[in-house]
């Protein structure tokens, strides 16, 4: 039950790599190894192939290291900077750590911890330790876990990624009581470090950067964001005090020019403020932590159960794991194991029919695990997939979840009455959907390879019917599963125009198609059994894509003309071209449409260009945001003409088995075709 960390405000695909031509076949007159005398075998050279150096591809594909280029990217660049003064603080060497936002735009992070090494090198005689760090992929003090047992920067990019997307970023080091300071541009550095002096009472690294525009366009950062992520890190361990400082300009009620933070009750605390006011199930927070945090396998949560919607947030090494993973499956584990258990001892037979869905569904949780060498989906972090992080929470949990409930059985009854609630009526609906599930369809069989949506009403149920497994596979990922179900179809439909009825009743693909609907056909058709509010054909945009189209509605045509006269039938328009270039994203549905955007939204600018090969190849983020979701897609209904005879006739001269029929109505309609306009 990953939940979004909410103290976040909500807010790039390259192109599939193309398989290089086989190189032609050198003349036979040609000495053997020779190179081939054909024009375009000199134009694939060792010149053609790129290196990128130094902090080069951060900024050519800023998405592969932060995620994109949009808000949460922005923001991703504060996270990484105060990561790393966390980790000082986790490690017993900083005890407070200072965020100012400037009205420039600027974000200066300091701490008290070792700072960074500024003496040169071992390896790269005459470069300093600290230019390596900032301007070297890969280059820190986490890798062998001597400087750090546990840490949020595992990859030794995050500061360096930070440098490469700022127009400015400036460091001072304190180390010995001496103060050092290097600036850089664009990942570049502009001089060497500089010797300033020496200095009291100071220790640290300062980072004081500003995002570059080239890269994030006007985006800003948002005080209000910053302000929890700072606060955040504070509640994630208690023996760190951090100064949060703003502008006056930049102050608001939400947002206080000062404040300090400091919350030696940890999570606790944290959750006791997230659901202050809210009713509860139970009154006490289940909480507690287990090892010291910073150490391997140091475990901390605090849950509670209450009347408003729950949430789950989680972190690994103080950095928060929006989208869940391994330790949140601890969680659930042991929730769900200890209420069961207590059922069993207590002798209610019920609690055997508990998911952890029905213990978790108003649960508002907060977890804290500390990994060694953790691994995380991606370099933002934002899941984490190793899997000894469940043994460890779920170990940390089950003892504690155990005398917890032992100690106040009143407290304990109430939970599992609630949680066995939920689950009766979970299996309740689940009951009822059944039934009128097999109602609406006659108890029909349903295709193996629909996968249908959830809710029993037709009433605002779509089914898209795609092209094959791989435009399916996507199609499932990026649908609605409560509204939206799919039907890949293999191939191209039978052209029932030309089909006898023979061929047509031994069709699989008609047969499937007519099965998912459950609304029959021609004379035997009834609007009231059809099991979908709208129909979508969704194919790829390109001639194959419009050939399936155009079989599919002949199909309707012919086999259901009163589904098409209902408004039930739609096309989807998956765009052909994503066009970006910075934070801004835009598609093209032709080639016609891509040169319009290209001279009008993109003039002067290079822009990132990919093209969709077909459905099954688009991310199916893309998917879901241009075609699928109901509150940016563009369907078109398909209708019939006024004039019922004339269209008939059409669809049988276009589509029926007289290709001379076809010809004729080609050459007498060849003037009037244009394109579509977009």
């Amino acid at each position: 039950m990953a939940a979004i960390e909410d103290l976040f405000d909500p807010e790039d695909e390259a192109p599939l790599p193309q398989r290089a031509p086989k190189p032609a076949v050198p003349p036979k007159s040609s000495p053997a190894g020779a190179p081939p005398s054909v024009a375009h075998a000199a134009s694939y050279s060792a010149a053609d192939i790129e290196v990128l150096e130094g902090l080069e591809p951060v900024r050519r594909r800023p998405g592969m290291y932060i995620g994109g280029t949009d808000a949460n990217a922005l923001h991703h660049l504060f996270a990484e900077v105060i990561d790393n003064s966390m980790d000082e603080a986790i490690a017993g060497h900083a005890s407070r750590i200072e965020v100012h936002f400037g009205a420039d735009g600027y974000i200066t992070c300091t701490d008290n911890g070792r700072g960074i090494p500024v003496e040169n090198h071992p390896k790269f005689p005459g470069v300093s330790t600290l230019e390596i760090v900032m301007t070297r992929l890969h280059a820190g003090g986490k890798f062998d876990g001597k400087a750090y047992e546990t840490s949020g920067g595992l990859h030794g990019v995050g500061v360096s990624v930070v440098n490469a997307l700022s127009d400015s970023l400036v460091t001072e080091v304190a180390r010995d009581q001496q103060l050092y300071r290097q600036s850089f541009s664009r990942g570049k550095p502009l001089g060497g470090v500089e010797h300033l002096g020496k200095v009291q009472n100071r220790r640290g690294t300062t980072q004081r950067f500003h995002p570059d525009p080239e890269i994030f366009g006007d985006l800003q950062f948002s005080a209000l964001r910053l302000f929890k992520m700072t606060r955040s890190k504070a509640y994630l361990f208690g023996g760190v005090e951090i100064r949060w400082t703003c502008d006056d300009s930049l102050a608001t009620a939400d947002v206080p020019a000062k404040a300090t933070f400091h919350f030696p009750g940890g999570l606790r605390d944290f959750l006791a403020s997230r659901i202050e006011g809210e009713p509860r199930i139970v009154e006490d927070i289940f909480s507690g932590i287990t090892g010291k945090p910073g150490t391997h396998g140091a475990v901390e949560w605090a849950i509670a159960w209450c009347l408003g919607d729950g949430f789950v947030n989680s972190y690994c090494n103080t950095v928060p794991t929006g989208d869940g993973g391994t330790h949140e499956q601890g969680l659930r584990v042991a929730l769900l194991r200890g209420l069961r258990n207590y059922g069993e001892l207590s002798g209610n037979k019920r609690a055997a029919q508990l998911t952890a869905e029905d213990v978790l569904v108003q649960c508002s949780a907060m977890l804290s695990v500390f990994v060694r060498e953790p691994e995380f989906v991606g370099q933002t972090k934002d899941k984490l997939s190793s899997g000894e992080a469940t043994r460890i929470v779920d170990k940390a949990l089950s003892d504690a979840f155990d005398h917890w409930l032992a100690a106040s059985p009143n407290q304990a009854s109430k939970l599992l009455d609630w949680a066995i609630e939920r689950a009766e009526e979970r299996l309740r609906r689940k009951k009822e959907k059944e039934v009128d599930r097999q109602s609406a369809t006659r108890k029909l069989r349903l295709p193996g390879k629909l996968a249908d949506c959830t809710q029993t009403a037709a009433q605002g149920a779509e089914i898209f019917i795609v092209e094959g497994d791989s435009a399916g596979g996507s199609a499932k990922q990026a649908r609605d599963r409560q509204s939206q179900a799919i039907l890949p179809l293999r191939g191209k439909i039978l052209n029932v125009a030309g089909a006898t009825r023979d061929k047509l009743a031994a069709n699989q693909q008609i047969a499937d198609l007519v099965q998912a609907l459950g609304c029959g056909t021609r004379d035997r058709y009834r609007d009231d059994d059809l099991r979908y509010d709208k129909i979508i054909l969704m194919t790829d945009a390109d001639v194959d894509g419009a050939h399936i189209a155009s079989l599919l509605i002949t199909f309707f045509f012919q086999e259901m003309p009163k589904l098409i006269e209902g408004g039930h039938l739609y096309l989807a328009m998956p765009p052909l071209f994503r066009i970006s270039s910075g934070p801004k994203v835009l598609y093209a549905m032709n080639d016609a449409h891509r040169d319009r955007l290209l001279d009008t939204e993109f003039k002067g600018k290079k822009p990132d260009i990919t093209r969709f090969k077909g459905l099954g190849e688009m991310p199916y983020v893309h998917l879901r945001e241009t075609t699928m979701d109901k509150k940016s897609r563009t369907l078109l209904q398909v209708r019939v003409r006024q004039d019922l005879e004339e269209t008939r006739s059409a669809v049988d001269r276009l589509m029926g088995n007289r290709p001379e029929a076809r010809f004729d109505f080609i050459q007498e309609n060849a003037a009037f075709v244009t394109d579509l306009d977009i």
